[in-house]
């Protein structure tokens, strides 16, 4: 079974990305789990707080009144089962407990993964859950070459080991950037810059000259800490 991914990288040194597998999945999805049942629990007790006799007297009545399953019932199955969605949305492939655990959902190519990929990979869990306890999930980790599960097959994703440079998942080029230089090109200046200091000087400074030329922007004059100033104003 593959356990690593090589990106290539436009700058000639490719990004080594270590897949997790089944341990590491089930790791942090207990610690979140943990998490998201004490919020929807907290949330149950302190709304519940305002009914008689608190949540002890809705957990014993007979019959629980409409109003009370609107204010306390449902917006604690809420926080549960959003949990994942929104968070790995805000928080770019993460959530408390993959960030505890060390890992996160990367693209194929080892990128961030957009709202709908990461949509649609929690969509699949209702699959991945059958017939109890993610028991299709855990077992497709266990089968596949890079431990996916269906829903990220499904959405191209990967859960990886966040051991790499953060720049490599975290420095995207800003709207601004993108705007200006256009997608591809935003992506290849902010590659240069991240591999900076990996690259020898003559070969940075050299890619970095025809990037700057490209954009009708002069780069004779201007040393190697110039030049890369100029890279990080392009994509600012």
């Amino acid at each position: 079974m593959d356990r690593t991914i090589r990106i290539p990288s436009v700058t000639g040194i490719d990004v080594e990305l270590r897949i997790a597998g089944p341990g590491g999945r089930s790791f942090a999805f207990v610690i979140d789990w943990h998490i998201r049942v004490l919020i929807a629990l907290a949330w149950m007790i302190a709304a519940g707080s305002f009914y008689p006799g608190g949540i002890r007297g809705i957990a014993f009545a007979d019959t629980i009144p409409p109003y009370v399953q609107l204010v306390v019932v449902l917006p604690a199955t809420a926080l549960y089962l959003l949990y994942h969605p929104v968070l790995e949305v805000l928080m770019r492939g993460r959530t408390p407990g993959k960030r505890m655990a060390g890992v996160r959902i990367v693209k194929r190519d080892g990128g961030v993964p957009g709202s709908v990929a990461l949509l649609v990979r929690n969509i699949f869990r209702l699959i991945d859950f059958l017939p109890f306890f993610y028991f299709v999930g855990l077992v497709t980790t266990m089968l596949t070459r890079h431990c996916v599960r269906l829903g990220d097959i499904a959405a191209g994703t990967l859960l990886v080991y966040d051991e790499a440079d953060p720049a490599t998942f975290d420095d995207a080029p800003s709207s601004r950037g993108i705007e200006r230089l256009g997608l591809e090109r935003a992506e290849l200046v902010r590659d240069l810059i991240t591999r900076w200091p990996q690259l020898s000087k003559d070969a940075r400074t050299s890619l970095a000259r025809r990037l700057l030329e490209r954009e009708g922007l002069p780069s004779e004059d201007l040393g190697d800490d110039e030049l890369r100033e100029r890279l990080e104003q392009l994509v600012s």
